[in-house]
């Protein structure tokens, strides 16, 4: 489900004044199946951009934006202000994505 809620890496909108309603977040954690990871493993040994963790990583980033604009329509944003990613792996097999930033609300 889109939400319509603008997201920028920026700190101000031009044009627009608002308030801060406070911080807001979406988060992922991703894992690709055994048979993928067989993939990527004999890729580490030749070299070479591994398409299939992209592409996961690529999903991810998507998935956790789409929860930032959730979680700040709910706390009734309309855009997210700073919003910046964080990434980590946990264990070696999956990948954890976090979308934060700033949800504010025009006057």
């Amino acid at each position: 489900m889109a939400v319509e809620i603008l997201v920028t890496t920026t700190e101000h909108i031009p044009g627009q004044d608002y308030e801060v309603l406070g911080e807001v977040f979406g988060l992922t954690t991703q894992s690709k199946n055994v048979f993928r990871n067989m993939g990527a493993s004999l890729k580490n040994v030749v070299g070479g951009e591994i398409k299939d963790y992209t592409k996961m990583l690529d999903e991810a980033r998507n998935i956790a934006v789409d929860r930032l604009k959730q979680n700040a329509a709910n706390m009734g944003a309309d855009a997210v202000v700073m919003m910046r990613f964080d990434s980590g792996s946990i264990g070696t097999d999956m990948q954890s994505v976090a979308a934060y930033g700033t949800a504010v609300k025009y006057r």
